[in-house]
């Protein structure tokens, strides 16, 4: 198991390393304890956490009111909870970390 990931009943809790600003949203590996995210969007005005909240709720297939950010509102380093019935080995597949 992936230290930055946890699975229980219906959720899927990643503990993220965010880099805005990049050239296109993507998963970058892990950074230390964290899955490091590429992010497009710019570090303004919480533009980057809405823009992680609707990737991430794209990616796993869920609305976006599935999706909260559970801390790290103005840090790279954020926590966000995603309702769904996933388990680590898919969770793993969408980020392509088999």
């Amino acid at each position: 198991m992936k230290p930055w990931l946890s699975c229980q009943a219906g959720r899927v809790r990643l503990t993220l390393h965010v880099q805005p600003g990049a050239k296109k949203t993507e998963p970058a590996g892990e950074h230390g304890d964290c899955l490091k995210i590429r992010l497009a969007a710019p570090p303004v005005d919480g533009k980057a956490n809405a823009a992680l909240l609707a990737w991430l709720a794209d990616r796993f297939g869920v609305a976006k009111r599935d999706v909260s950010l559970l801390s790290g509102d103005k840090n790279r380093h954020k926590v966000v909870e995603i309702q769904c019935d996933l388990d680590a080995a898919a969770v793993l597949a969408l980020f392509d970390l088999h």
